[in-house]
């Protein structure tokens, strides 16, 4: 395992960090064991959040905190401020709750489901730019102060915001926003996946390797597409369609096929395309969500690849090429 080091977090963070969208109480054998190997494999940084599971990744990943009795030695990550999501798990955009209140309801009842009094790691889930930064960074300072979260950061946040939050932060002598998580992979998208979501351009990453600002990617692996398990004539996946499918993308997969076999039989393309987000001039965490212990060790395999300056470029093909998205007929 690697590490970075995060302003406010008294360990360094794994740069593979577990997400938990998928456990839940009635997956409790497989949560656990999949938290047991990640800790193992020398794992200390877990993502979860209160909109995840309706709740249940939060009470699972509390049920494992309290049964290993491990929870100093563990990185936490939790969001709050989601919008809502309906029956059906479709994302109402509608119903914005990035405000003191909601964002406050959320922390207090993760806190409560996780069984612990603070979280490592706090992240708005969400942004809304109707809503003054002043007012969440207020907030976010008064619950540091309060000792209920360590350090703060952001998800789907434009880099604009994070800079215009920042500034006040520093005039009013807060602590300032310390990361950000956005979506980051090697794959480029024809749109977002959900409204609201944010997938970073290389604008956003020049201003990273600027600042040297740390980034946790969500969707670093492009939701499978580097697998194999997708081609150009399957479409059953319209998600997937809908967002990854492009010339330029399946040349990528062809590259990092070509690339991985360069660097040894044991490593796929999925390795390449992980280790693309992980080898960064700047702090990059990936958030892994493996469904069974055999994608926990593939992910963790793409720690021990290097990429070179020149091969990043090679594989993530030049940025000129127009990419024409495959629509469902």
């Amino acid at each position: 395992m690697k590490y970075i080091e995060i302003g406010g977090i008294d360990r360094a963070c794994s740069q593979l960090i577990l997400g938990t969208s998928s456990f839940s109480p009635d997956r409790r054998a497989l949560s656990f064991k999949m938290l047991d190997a990640f800790v193992e494999q020398g794992g200390n940084t877990i993502d979860t959040a209160y909109l995840y599971g309706q709740g249940n990744a939060e009470l699972t990943l509390g049920m494992w905190l309290e049964e290993r009795q491990n929870r100093k030695d563990m990185i936490i990550i939790s969001k709050g401020g989601h919008h809502f999501v309906n029956k059906n798990g479709l994302h109402d955009g509608q119903k914005k709750r990035v405000n003191t209140k909601d964002i406050t309801h959320d922390l207090m009842i993760s806190l409560e489901r996780l069984k612990t009094d603070y979280i490592d790691l706090y992240l708005l889930h969400r942004d809304d730019p109707s809503v003054p930064v002043e007012i969440l960074m207020d907030m976010l300072q008064d619950f540091k102060n309060s000792g209920h979260i360590k350090a703060f950061g952001v998800s789907n946040w434009s880099t604009e915001r994070i800079k215009e939050a920042n500034k006040y932060a520093d005039k009013k002598g807060y602590n300032r926003l310390l990361v950000n998580s956005p979506s980051f992979s090697l794959a480029q998208i024809n749109e977002p996946r959900w409204p609201g979501t944010v997938y970073v351009d290389k604008t956003d990453l020049k201003w990273h390797k600027e600042m040297n600002f740390p980034l946790f990617s969500w969707a670093s692996q492009a939701s499978g597409f580097f697998t194999g398990r997708f081609s150009l004539e399957d479409k059953s996946s319209k998600d997937i369609v809908r967002v990854y499918y492009n010339d330029t993308n399946w040349e990528r997969l062809r590259r990092a096929n070509e690339l991985a076999k360069q660097k040894g039989t044991k490593y796929k393309a999925n390795h390449i395309a992980l280790a693309f987000v992980l080898n960064q001039s700047f702090p990059s965490c990936a958030v892994i969500g493996p469904q069974n212990i055999e994608e926990l060790n593939s992910s963790i395999q793409a720690l021990e690849i290097q990429l070179t300056s020149e091969e990043k470029r090679w594989i993530n093909v030049d940025s000129n090429i127009v990419t024409n998205s495959y629509k469902l007929f």
